[in-house]
């Protein structure tokens, strides 16, 4: 399942993380790896705000769409 397609309020583990080198990184530098657990706290104007580790992070559609999450 795609971050894009979770439910606000789920908290579910990062399974992978597709797309682009620049996105990967970008991901990577936020907290954001391969079994760490992520919270979708909200959607706001197309942002898809969620929690990492202790970090509260906003991330556009398209990175949205590259966090696959465990079902």
């Amino acid at each position: 399942m795609l971050l894009s397609k979770a439910k606000i309020g789920q908290t579910k583990s990062v399974v992978k993380i597709e797309g682009k080198d620049k996105i990967k990184k970008f991901l990577f530098s936020l907290g954001c790896s391969e079994g760490e657990e992520i919270t979708l706290i909200s959607i706001l104007a197309g942002n898809y705000v969620v929690n990492i580790k202790d970090g509260r992070y906003a991330l556009d559609e398209s990175m949205a769409k590259s966090i696959v999450l465990a079902d």
